[in-house]
């Protein structure tokens, strides 16, 4: 994506979790003038020592300001207790996965205030985020979106422009549904080699190589072998996600039986302990699996 000129104003970002801090250090590394927001002023620290600056509403201090919090419901009771804040001709970019329905009526209810509204869930993790290999998923207003394109290539390497509002949270959740199963069958794998006498780190080295390869052998398969769940996305966050994707497809009288099974596995390590912890620690459930079923064997 081009460069593009920008101006001296500078640019909110409200929600500095995972990604929301990754979104930010891309913003100042491309040379934006920061006011950050989080309801933990905490984690504004180290945004701050790099040259950001706090603010208690970045709404009503900046023209266009990024979104990124847990869901868009979240957003709305944020924009709520800024209400009076919004003015005509702002921009908010809002990297929030979002439920299709959720963000349509966000945008339309800003629209009618003169506020664009762009939803634009990121493809990626934090970790991929930070390194510039975010793909940013936009829709909204065209206009709105060709008014940010310096925001985006700062941010990503990639913007995907998708039309209406809706459509991008639409294909932000099938893309997490294909690559939430790509990362359970990854487990289930290396748990399966495992059980039967192979070096998981032998196996995976040769699965990178062969036709069953994904992306998230490189992104997930280490973690998973040494155990380190250190949250790049936490589990919590995709089990959300995969709530909205069943529902969305029962409303729409489409069985997803592999999700649905999915959805059971990180339901289930949730309930082990595992929410908070990096969405590789599904491996850990099937672990626990293979533990309780030698147990049973053993009584």
């Amino acid at each position: 994506m081009p460069a593009q000129s920008r101006t001296p104003q500078p640019l909110g970002v409200v929600g500095l979790g995972l990604l929301g801090s990754a979104l930010a250090e891309r913003l100042l590394a491309g040379g934006f003038e920061l006011l950050v927001f989080d309801r933990e002023p905490d984690k504004a620290a180290p945004l701050v020592a790099r040259g950001a600056r706090w603010s208690e509403n970045p709404i009503a201090d900046c023209r266009r300001v990024v979104f990124c919090l847990y869901t868009t419901e979240v957003v709305e009771e944020v924009l709520g207790r800024c209400d009076q804040s919004l003015q005509p001709g702002q921009v908010l970019i809002d990297a929030t996965t979002g439920s299709p329905e959720a963000t349509a009526r966000l945008g339309r209810r800003l629209s009618d205030r003169g506020v664009d509204y762009l939803e634009s869930p990121i493809l990626a993790s934090s970790d991929q985020t930070r390194r510039g290999e975010g793909v940013a998923l936009v829709a909204g207003r065209e206009p709105a979106f060709d008014a940010c394109r310096d925001v985006f290539h700062a941010m990503v390497a990639r913007a995907h422009y998708l039309g209406a509002w809706g459509n991008a949270a639409k294909t932000k959740l099938v893309n997490n549904l294909i690559l939430g199963l790509n990362r359970a069958a990854l487990a289930e794998g290396l748990c399966f080699a495992e059980s039967i006498g192979l070096d998981p780190a032998a196996a995976l080295a040769v699965l990178r190589q062969g036709n069953a390869y994904s992306g998230v052998m490189d992104t997930k398969g280490q973690k998973m072998i040494d155990g380190d769940f250190s949250p790049q996305a936490k589990l919590s966050q995709h089990a959300k996600d995969v709530r909205m994707i069943v529902s969305l497809a029962k409303s729409n009288a489409r069985p997803l039986p592999l999700t649905s099974l999915h959805l059971e596995l990180l339901e289930r390590a949730e309930q082990e302990g595992l929410g908070e912890r990096d969405n590789s620690a599904i491996i850990q459930t099937f672990a626990n699996m293979t533990q309780h079923s030698s147990h049973s064997e053993a009584t």
